[in-house]
């Protein structure tokens, strides 16, 4: 069965609208073609701060409070407008959830920023990034599992026939491994974190999820997929344009492991191409895997990153057209 959902993120202000659309693409697709929609909770950052991935997801946090400054989101002593802003957004989303999804029973996805993305933007009082003090960064993280927790059942109650799923967002994963973030000043870059430190905190924000499917999105051109693999997540997302030689190798050891592919195979930006040579590209890639055509059933198909830079329209577009490929891929399969 091929899965076909977003990555999360979407144009507009209205959540209602949102919901709706996403509902109508992927709740009506026929698994008698072999093809499942999994639709997700949209994230519409242009509603503004708070509506962003990371004031969104320090928005979960437990015990620890934030508030946003012209730098960023930075930890205080307590909470403030900028959380009870972030607080009523999440209500507004939850309860319009409810509504859209009444009756819906299925697959649903949820999205939050993983605990490094989240820790490098997140600034401590001093001025730093929190990502730069070990303890804060273990601290971020079980807050961030203790918030993960409580969204999930707070999701489950909204939509009682929903099967959710978890995905955590590192687009930052990479520049905290390979010490590339720049430090407050911008004159300097931050020390490297050491993947074997990296591993338990990614281990320990999945197993927040309680036993429900997992994915880890990292839409970067080198995604750390050997550290990704072992993280505990049943499907790893990313951007299948941008992987090399090397990369596919990696995802080839990551399925034979028995982790699912999430494979962004639809442009966010410029030419997007169409539904025949978009599915033909991936399929040739997954060919030169030596793997059967058969399992090309195994895949998700997504948009390569989220869609909140396009026009209402073209993002509709874009998911469409990853239910096109989607669908090709399922003939193929079933060859």
């Amino acid at each position: 069965m091929v899965d076909v959902s977003g990555i999360g993120s979407w144009p507009g202000t209205e959540v209602r609208e949102a919901l709706t659309v996403v509902r109508d693409l992927l709740v009506p697709l026929d698994a008698a073609d072999g093809v499942r929609g999994l639709p997700y909770l949209p994230e519409l950052p242009a509603r503004g701060p708070g509506a962003d991935l990371i004031g969104r997801t320090a928005g979960l946090l437990v015990d620890l409070a934030v508030d946003l400054q012209p730098a960023g989101w930075r930890l205080v002593d307590r909470p403030g407008r900028d959380a009870a802003r972030t607080a009523a957004l999440w209500r507004e989303d939850l309860d319009t959830l409810a509504e859209v999804f009444d009756g819906y029973a299925g697959p649903l996805k949820v999205t939050v920023a993983g605990p490094y993305t989240l820790a490098a933007s997140l600034w401590l009082p001093r001025g730093d990034r929190c990502v730069i003090d070990p303890g804060a960064v273990r601290d971020v993280a079980e807050s961030l599992g203790e918030g993960i927790r409580g969204l999930l059942q707070t999701v489950a109650r909204a939509v009682p026939g929903a099967a959710l799923t978890l995905q955590v967002d590192e687009p930052s994963l990479p520049a905290v491994l390979s010490g590339a973030l720049p430090t407050a000043s911008g004159y300097g870059r931050l020390p490297a974190v050491d993947p074997v430190d990296a591993l338990p905190v990614l281990t320990g924000v999945l197993a927040a999820a309680g036993g429900r499917p997992t994915v880890i999105h990292c839409c970067a051109a080198y995604p750390p997929l050997p550290l990704l693999r072992r993280s505990g997540a049943s499907a790893l997302s990313v951007d299948t344009s941008l992987l090399t030689p090397r990369g596919w190798e990696g995802i080839a050891v990551a399925v034979e492991d028995g982790l699912r592919l999430a494979a962004g195979c639809v442009p966010t930006s410029g030419e997007a191409g169409d539904g025949p040579s978009l599915a033909a590209s991936l399929a040739r890639s997954w060919s030169d895997l030596g793997m059967p055509s058969a399992r090309l059933a195994e895949l998700t198909v997504t948009p390569s990153c989220g869609l909140a830079g396009l026009s209402p329209a073209l993002a509709v577009a874009r998911q469409r057209l990853a239910i096109d490929v989607a669908r090709r891929l399922a003939d193929r399969a079933q060859a």
